[in-house]
């Protein structure tokens, strides 16, 4: 089994930045890549970026391209998601997530393809 554990959500006032953080622990050796997907109210999980398990290849939602940055650390075995450029529509709750298939990472946009999850953190963005 793979525990995450999501950190950095908050408040931020559009145009403004926050960074996101995932601890992973336990089996974390299993995993290939891991990606953050996001919830707002009423609507479906979406996909919003994913990194190979060495960290060299991302891939990222029209949305969030230019503006969001995903990287992980594997000797400290956390996952980052780093948000400059807010804006109102990226209120969500964010989760991360973890994978044990190995798929070239522009397939794994469907949260189906992941076993693992954190529990959210909730990113608000004012206007």
């Amino acid at each position: 089994q793979v525990q995450l554990v999501e950190s950095g959500g908050g408040l931020a006032q559009a145009g403004g930045s926050l960074r996101l953080s995932c601890a992973a622990s336990g089996r974390t050796r299993s995993t290939a890549v891991m990606g953050w997907f996001r919830q707002a109210p009423g609507k479906e999980r979406e996909f919003v970026a994913v990194i190979s398990k060495a960290g060299a290849s991302t891939y990222y939602a029209d949305s969030v391209k230019g503006r969001f940055t995903i990287s992980r650390d594997n000797a400290k075995n956390t996952l980052y998601l780093q948000m400059n450029s807010l804006k109102p529509e990226d209120t969500a709750v964010y989760y991360c997530a973890a994978s044990t298939r190995v798929y070239q990472i522009i397939e794994m946009t469907s949260f189906q393809l992941y076993e693992y999850w954190g529990q959210g953190t909730q990113v608000t963005v004012s206007s």
